[in-house]
C-alpha cells in the first residue's frame, strides 16, 4: 500500500465538530415545525371528537333499547290475543315475568288514564313503566328498574371516564353515568337556551374542557356529555408526550447523523481492531483492507500499512506451530477419554479380582471347594473382561494409523458365528436366535477379526436390549459381491442424529451421568475399523420393530474351492 502524503487530512475531532453543527441545525428546524403543528391542532380536536362519539353512542343505545322493548311488547300483545280466557293470559304473563331478567313486572291496565297515573307513581320510585295499547283499549305495561335501563344504555361505553347525563323534556335528570354534582350544575348552567334537534353540539366556556349535548326528538330527551378534568389532563399529557417524542426524534436525528459519519469514519478503525483481535487469537492470516477516500485520516493508513507488514512476518512462524498444536490437542482428547474409560470400567473388575483373591488367601476361615471354584470363576471372568478391554484399547492405534495387519482368507460365516456366540459374555441370560443357514456362501475376511466383530456386535446388543427379549443373528446373500450379516435387538428407537455418532470413540447410548451399562464405548468404533480394513462396510438402523439393527456387508468368495 502506498502512503498518501500530499493530501491534507482533517483530524477526527475537527470532522466530528463540522458534521455535528450541521446536524443540530437541521434537527432543531424539524423539531420547531413539529411542536408548532401539534400545539395548534391536537388537544381540543381530540376531546371534542370523542365527546361527540360518546353522545351518539348513548343515543344509538337508547334507540335500540326503545325499539327492542316496543317490539317485545307488541309481540306479547299479539300472543295474548290467542288465549281464550283472562286467567290464561295472566298465567302467560307470569311465565314471561319469571323468565325475563329485564322486567320487574308485566301487568295489564284497564285505561290510558290509569296507565299515566301508574307511570307517574312509579317514576318517583326510580322505576320506569313502558306501555303499549291493546285492541280492547287496555295497556300492556312493562315495569323496569331504572338501574337495568341504565345498564342497557351505557353498555357500549365500556370504561369511559366522561360524565353522561340524560334529562327529560322538563330538563329533569332521568339517569346518569359517573355522576358529579358540581359538574352537573355547570353543564346545566352553561346549556344554550335554543337547542338544536338531533344534532351533537359542542358548548362550554373552557376550550380544553368542552361539553357536548344531543337533543333528541324521539324520545324527547337531552343527552349531555362532560369531559372531566382527568380526561383533559390525560389528553394534554398525551399531546405533551408527542412534543417530547418529537424532541427525542430530533435528538435521535442529530445522533444518527453524527453516528453515521462516525461509523463510516471508524469502519477502518474497526478493521484495525478486528485484525488485532484476530492476531491475538492466533489468526495470522488476517489483513486490514481500508476504504480510503479524502476523509480517511493519515494515521489510520499508516497503522494499517505497518500492521499488515508485521502480520506477514508472524504468519510464517505460526504455520509451523498450528500443526503441532492440533496434534497435541487430539492427543490430549484421547488421553482424557482413555483416563475416563479406565477409571470407570477397569475399577469394577479389579475390585472383584482383589476381593475374591483376598478371600481365597485368608487363613482364618475355612473355604469349601464349591466356594473356592466359584471365586476362581469370578476371578477368571473379570480377568477376561480386563483382557477384552485392553485389547480394545490396543487395537485403536492400529486402526487410526491404517497399520492393522489382517490375514484375508475364505471364512465360513455360519461356523464363525456359532463359535463367536460361545465366547459372548451373556450376564443377562439372553436367548440368541441364530438364523444363519449352514450353506451361506463364504466371505473374504480374517477369521479372528471377523469373530471379534461378531462378539462386539452381539455383546453390544445384549447390553442395550429390552428386558426378556431375544438377540437375533441373521445372514443373507445380499448381491453378487456381498454377504449381509445382521445383528438386531429390541429397544427404544434411537434418533438418527444419535445413530450417526455411535461409530465415534468412547461413544455410548447412555452418557456418563445416566450410565446403566458397562463398557469402554469402543465396540462399534473397533467394529467399523475392522470391517473397513477387510474391505467391507457397516450400516446402523433403528425402527419401531427393531430398536437397533447392525448390518455388516462383507465381500463374498467367488467360488468355494478357494
Amino acid at each position: 500500500m502506498k502512503l498518501v502524503k500530499n493530501v491534507k487530512r482533517l483530524k477526527i475531532v475537527e470532522q466530528i465538530i463540522i458534521v455535528s453543527l450541521f446536524s443540530v441545525i437541521v434537527t432543531m428546524t424539524i423539531c420547531g415545525f413539529v411542536i408548532n403543528n401539534i400545539n395548534q391542532h391536537s388537544v381540543r380536536a381530540q376531546l371534542c371528537n370523542i365527546g361527540e362519539i360518546v353522545a351518539n353512542s348513548v343515543s344509538d343505545s337508547i334507540d335500540v333499547f326503545q325499539k327492542s322493548l316496543n317490539y317485545e311488547l307488541q309481540q306479547l300483545i299479539l300472543n295474548l290475543s290467542y288465549f281464550p280466557t283472562e286467567n290464561a293470559r295472566q298465567n302467560y304473563l307470569n311465565r314471561i315475568k319469571k323468565d325475563s331478567t329485564l322486567y320487574s313486572d308485566i301487568i295489564i291496565i284497564n285505561s290510558k288514564q290509569k296507565y299515566e297515573e301508574y307511570r307517574k307513581q312509579q317514576s318517583e320510585k326510580d322505576i320506569a313503566v313502558v306501555g303499549q295499547p291493546m285492541k280492547d283499549g287496555r295497556y300492556l305495561c312493562a315495569v323496569i328498574e331504572i338501574e337495568k335501563i341504565k345498564q342497557n344504555m351505557f353498555s357500549s361505553i365500556g370504561s369511559e371516564n366522561r360524565q353522561i347525563y340524560i334529562l327529560n323534556s322538563n330538563n329533569e335528570l332521568i339517569t346518569s353515568y359517573n355522576y358529579n354534582n358540581s359538574v352537573y350544575k355547570k353543564c346545566i348552567s352553561q346549556l344554550p337556551k335554543d337547542l338544536k334537534q338531533d344534532e351533537t353540539v359542542i358548548y362550554g366556556k373552557r376550550k380544553n374542557q368542552p361539553f357536548v349535548y344531543l337533543k333528541k326528538s324521539e324520545p324527547d330527551i337531552l343527552i349531555i356529555v362532560s369531559t372531566p378534568k382527568e380526561v383533559t389532563k390525560a389528553s394534554i399529557e398525551h399531546g405533551r408526550m408527542k412534543i417530547i417524542m418529537a424532541l427525542l426524534a430530533s435528538s435521535f436525528a442529530v445522533l444518527f447523523l453524527v453516528g453515521l459519519y462516525i461509523s463510516y469514519l471508524y469502519i477502518n478503525v474497526r478493521q484495525l481492531f478486528k485484525a488485532i483481535i484476530a492476531i491475538s487469537k492466533g489468526n495470522y492470516k488476517r489483513r486490514i483492507r481500508l476504504l480510503t477516500h479524502i476523509f480517511t485520516p493519515y494515521e489510520i493508513i499508516f497503522l494499517a500499512y505497518e500492521f499488515n507488514r508485521m502480520a506477514n512476518q508472524i504468519h510464517k512462524s505460526y504455520k509451523k506451530l498450528e500443526k503441532t498444536n492440533k496434534e497435541l490437542a487430539d492427543l490430549n482428547e484421547f488421553r482424557s477419554n482413555m483416563i475416563d474409560t479406565v477409571s470407570h470400567e477397569f475399577r469394577t473388575p479389579l475390585t472383584s479380582i482383589q476381593g475374591y483373591t483376598s478371600r481365597l488367601l485368608r487363613q482364618d476361615i475355612k473355604i469349601d471347594e464349591e466356594t473356592r471354584q466359584k471365586s476362581l470363576k469370578v476371578i477368571k471372568k473379570q480377568a477376561e473382561r480386563l483382557k477384552r478391554m485392553v485389547e480394545d484399547l490396543l487395537v485403536i492405534p492400529d486402526i487410526e494409523g491404517a497399520s492393522l495387519n489382517v490375514n484375508i482368507e475364505p471364512v465360513n460365516v455360519s461356523e464363525t458365528i456359532e463359535d463367536s456366540l460361545l465366547l459372548v459374555k451373556n450376564n443377562e441370560g439372553r436367548v440368541f436366535v441364530n438364523n444363519v443357514q449352514k450353506d451361506i456362501p463364504m466371505i473374504y475376511a480374517d477369521r479372528d477379526r471377523f469373530e471379534q466383530i461378531m462378539i462386539n456386535l452381539v455383546e453390544n446388543a445384549v447390553k442395550y436390549a429390552d428386558d426378556e427379549t431375544d438377540i437375533v443373528i441373521d445372514a443373507e446373500d445380499f448381491d453378487e459381491k456381498h454377504i449381509k450379516i445382521i445383528v438386531k435387538n429390541k429397544c427404544p428407537i434411537i434418533p438418527k442424529d444419535k445413530l450417526k455418532t455411535l461409530f465415534g470413540k468412547f461413544t455410548r447410548l447412555d452418557d456418563s451421568t445416566t450410565r446403566t451399562t458397562r463398557g469402554t464405548g469402543l465396540g462399534l468404533y473397533i467394529v467399523k475399523g475392522l470391517v473397513e480394513t477387510m474391505g467391507g462396510h457397516i450400516q446402523l438402523h433403528s425402527d419401531t420393530e427393531w430398536g437397533f439393527v447392525a448390518q455388516v456387508f462383507m465381500k463374498k468368495c467367488e467360488n468355494t474351492e478357494e
